[in-house]
């Protein structure tokens, strides 16, 4: 009886035993998948970094290879790592350079030197200079490079600004809003800006007094005013540098706007650099035009705003268009009762009775 009693025991013992180590056998895989590297080293083969390399440089079989339809790019993207660099170590440090500096070189001009003034009181009679035409085309193309520079600030730079200040919420609208008026507003404005340069083109032709226009940098500096014609040499160095770069800034947006139309991705990384280095050059080089065109000097914003520029004012920075149309000079209380001319300044306009 007593040897009866005794005989469970250590079958229970043992039963406990191998019940324990199911349970840990079966615990095994779970902990390797609760376990990103455990889970990581079952799931993928090992790779050595020779084999990383190949892939980065392309040098593997079509196992390596971006899945998605029709292409043929590498898992490992080495031309999107160089566009990034590109982007964050040249282009961004470019774009503050270029406009800071710029801002810089203003203030300081306009600290040191100030403005350029009217030699001679205003006369109080005025030559028509810009129709309206122009002027509303003109003020919708600045309206819209100013927009467009504001929101590509943002997508450049914003989040390292606004992102602190504001925080994630507002950061988020406030980058969504930059991107959709970015891309939508784009293509209006590079088809208005061809529509004005075409309407101004033949204002900007080169000459040869452009040179000592340059020489004498504009009459900022100085009491000299150098010879002009109906645009001087900075204004039509201005309309070349849109004629130009600006329609290189506006062709990549174009690029960038539409990438359904079988760009490669390497294109798109290249546009988006062109793009950017473009874009703020103009940017910068625009705050000078602004300057000058406002507070920089007297009488000038007054062209573009009420189509007519007093007669000082044109003897002082268009002399030898001042020649051509003096005699359309209209008083300026006459204005007020008679309808602008149709024309722009370098045609025929007729006095008010």
């Amino acid at each position: 009886m007593i040897r009866t009693n005794l005989w469970p025991i250590p079958w229970q013992g043992v039963c406990l035993a191998l019940l324990l180590a199911l349970c840990s056998l079966l615990a095994s895989p779970a902990l390797a998948q609760a376990e990103p590297e455990r889970e990581a080293a079952t799931a993928v083969v090992g790779a050595s970094p020779d084999v990383w390399r190949q892939v980065r440089s392309g040098e593997v079989d079509a196992n390596f290879r971006d899945s998605r339809a029709d292409s043929n790019y590498n898992l490992v993207n080495a031309s999107g790592e160089r566009w990034r660099q590109l982007r964050n170590r040249w282009v961004s440090p470019f774009g503050l350079i270029a406009i800071g500096g710029m801002i810089v070189v203003i203030a300081l001009f306009h600290v040191i030197i100030g403005g350029k003034e009217l030699s001679e009181p205003r006369t109080g009679r005025k030559l028509m200079r810009w129709p309206l035409f122009v002027r509303s085309l003109h003020w919708t193309v600045a309206t819209l490079f100013i927009v467009l520079a504001l929101t590509g600030l943002n997508l450049l730079f914003g989040k390292f600004v606004f992102r602190s200040l504001f925080g994630d919420a507002f950061w988020a609208w406030m980058i969504s809003t930059s991107k959709l008026l970015h891309n939508y507003l784009g293509p209006l404005f590079g088809i208005l800006l061809v529509v004005l340069l075409v309407r101004v083109l033949k204002h900007n032709w080169p000459k040869r007094h452009d040179l000592e226009w340059f020489k004498q940098g504009g009459g900022m500096v100085g009491k000299g005013h150098p010879d002009a014609g109906f645009a001087n040499g900075g204004e039509k160095a201005w309309f070349w540098l849109l004629a130009t770069a600006g329609l290189v800034v506006v062709a990549s947006g174009f690029v960038l706007d539409f990438p359904n139309y079988g760009q490669s991705r390497d294109t798109m990384q290249w546009a988006n650099i062109i793009h950017a280095v473009g874009a703020l050059g103009l940017t910068a080089v625009a705050l000078g035009h602004i300057y000058i065109g406002t507070i920089g000097s007297e009488g000038s914003l007054e062209g573009m705003t009420t189509g007519y520029v007093d007669v000082t004012w044109a003897k002082d920075h268009h002399n030898l268009w001042y020649e051509e149309v003096k005699d359309q000079a209209v008083p300026e209380e006459a204005l007020s009762a008679h309808k602008p001319p149709a024309g722009d300044g370098s045609e025929t306009a007729s006095r008010p009775g």
